[in-house]
């Protein structure tokens, strides 16, 4: 049984709102709480494991569950790319390349495995991995290239949202208008929502004279918490009303 939710307008709102949650939650625990980027990494590294051992134990889509995963990879994936960029010295420019490539190895390696890359047809062990590993390393890809974008790039926070955002806009006509592999648009679509939530989470957290909204990370995590509690809440709901309907139409 796939465990995996439907790819809905419903399912990126929530990817958008974990990714940026995952920016804010990250930097509370390396730069708010001064923990700093290699411990940080190891915990939420830790975090992610975890979280990742109930998903792959689960028989069923279980939406907190999942998504639990996601900001798992999302908050680690942000301390991650930091560690890499500022602890490592490596640069948004350089970390961005060295994850470009990571996450090209894992992309090949699924696809000369023989099984699909769509997230339709998720039904092996391995490929559960591959996803997951993917979804880890695209996040981390995502934080390295917003804060290049923001940082290196010259447009600022508020610049590079505006540029992912217009970018996912370009993917969500591609997949109406034109014949490019759906699985293709997907993945690049999935890629491009990490940036897009660590520009976002920059734009609120970081202060008016460094281009941001300056609500901090506390309060924008607790925001952006919120939202996608309501939202993991509605799925639930909706899961189980599924199941209701398909009990009754077995009767």
């Amino acid at each position: 049984m796939n465990k995996l939710p439907q790819i809905t307008f419903a399912f990126w709102v929530m990817k958008i709102a974990a990714t940026t949650l995952g920016e804010t939650a990250g930097d509370l625990l390396s730069m708010t709480l001064n923990v700093g980027y290699a411990l940080s990494s190891m915990i939420l590294f830790g975090g992610f494991l975890v979280t990742l051992a109930g998903q792959l134990a689960a028989k069923r889509y279980y939406p907190p569950l999942y998504w639990l995963v996601i900001l798992s990879t999302s908050t680690a994936g942000t301390t991650m790319s930091d560690y890499m960029d500022r602890t490592l010295h490596l640069g948004y420019a350089r970390g961005t390349l060295v994850l470009v490539i990571i996450l090209a190895a894992i992309f090949t390696t699924w696809k000369l495995s023989g099984n699909t890359m769509s997230v339709n047809f998720i039904r092996t062990r391995k490929v559960e991995v591959l996803y997951w590993t993917a979804i880890l390393f695209s996040n981390t890809l995502g934080t390295a290239l917003g804060d290049f974008l923001a940082d290196d790039s010259g447009l600022g926070f508020a610049g590079g949202a505006l540029l992912i955002g217009g970018l996912l806009a370009l993917v969500l006509a591609a997949a109406f208008f034109t014949k490019l592999s759906k699985v293709f648009l997907f993945w690049v679509a999935f890629v491009l929502t990490r940036p897009f939530g660590a520009t976002m989470g920059d734009v609120l957290t970081k202060t008016p004279d460094k281009g941001g909204l300056g609500f901090g990370t506390v309060g924008s995590s607790a925001v952006l918490l919120g939202i996608l509690v309501l939202f993991v809440i509605h799925a639930m709901w909706s899961q189980r009303n599924e199941s209701r309907m398909q009990d009754a139409v077995a009767e």
